[in-house]
Formats: structure tokens, C-alpha cells, sequence
């Protein structure tokens, strides 16, 4: 969203510039995504971020975001992701994702224009980031799932 992204190794920014030119989607598209807890299904409009360019500038500035929108961070690979709130003028909840869409960590109700790091704690494919609030609205947890046409499926 507004986040700074601390990638660790000069190779693997180079892979992401590549893997970024690759992707169909961009951070001016909005795709459908969909929140699964249990049984429930709660959908969402997505922006999508996937070059190193969208990634840094994610949700900067934005003054406002509905309740059932957000911004899916895609990664070319599986890695560890930090990311802060600086320039980001709402509150987020962000979820980290496995390349299934499984949620790993959750890091809710994030302070707005803060550079405290908030890390992944895990490698992670994926990042959603939506309005603050809505994982506990919607009772999520670690280990509910995100599906997204970039996110295939757990086989």
C-alpha cells in the first residue's frame, strides 16, 4: 500500500523488475478477489501491484478506501516482506499470503505515516492489504484463504 518493501538481495530485485514486466495485471486494473472464512465468502475489488514500482508506492496518499476494497501485492517468488505505513494516510490491515492465497500473518489496524517496519514474519507470495478493521469484522484468522485469479488454487 504505501509501503516500503525491504528486499534483501540484489538478485532477487532483479527477478522481480523481470517477473513484474511479465504479469498481465497492473496497479491501474482492478481484478475480483474473495475472502474465505469457513463457509463465507466475502468479495472484494482489488488493485493489483506487481513491478517494483507499484509495489512501493501501493496505497500512498490515499485519503479513503471502501470496505470492500484493497490492494493485492503480487511477489515473483516466495520471500520475506517488510513494509511500512509511510505516506499512507489510512489505517490497513495487512494479510501475507502463501502462493495458495492461505493466510500466514495478519498485521491489523497498522498506524498511518509510521516507518515502523511491519514484517511478514514468513515468506510470503502475496500481500493483501485492506481498510482497518476488516479482519476483525469479518472474524479472520491464519489459515482462512484469499483466492485470486494470480493466486491459483491449493491443489
Amino acid at each position: 500500500m504505501t509501503h516500503f518493501l525491504k528486499i534483501v538481495s540484489g538478485a532477487v530485485f532483479a527477478l522481480g523488475l523481470f517477473a513484474g514486466f511479465a504479469c498481465e495485471a497492473t496497479a491501474d486494473e482492478q481484478s475480483r478477489l474473495i475472502l474465505h472464512r469457513g463457509d463465507t465468502e466475502h468479495v472484494f475489488t482489488v488493485e493489483i501491484a506487481d513491478t517494483p514500482e507499484t509495489r512501493a508506492s501501493g496505497l500512498m496518499f490515499r485519503k479513503e478506501l471502501a470496505d470492500d476494497a484493497g490492494m493485492l501485492f503480487i511477489y515473483p517468488g516466495k520471500q520475506k516482506i517488510a513494509m511500512w505505513m509511510q505516506n499512507t494516510l489510512i489505517s490497513l490491515d495487512m494479510l501475507f499470503l502463501d502462493r495458495d492465497g492461505r493466510i500466514l500473518h495478519m498485521a491489523e489496524r497498522t498506524t498511518p505515516l509510521s516507518t515502523e517496519v511491519i514484517s511478514s514474519r514468513f515468506r510470503v507470495k502475496a500481500v493483501l492489504e485492506v481498510i482497518a478493521g476488516t479482519a476483525e469484522r469479518l472474524g479472520l484468522r491464519v489459515g482462512d484463504r484469499v483466492e485470486h485469479v494470480l493466486l491459483p488454487a491449493a491443489q
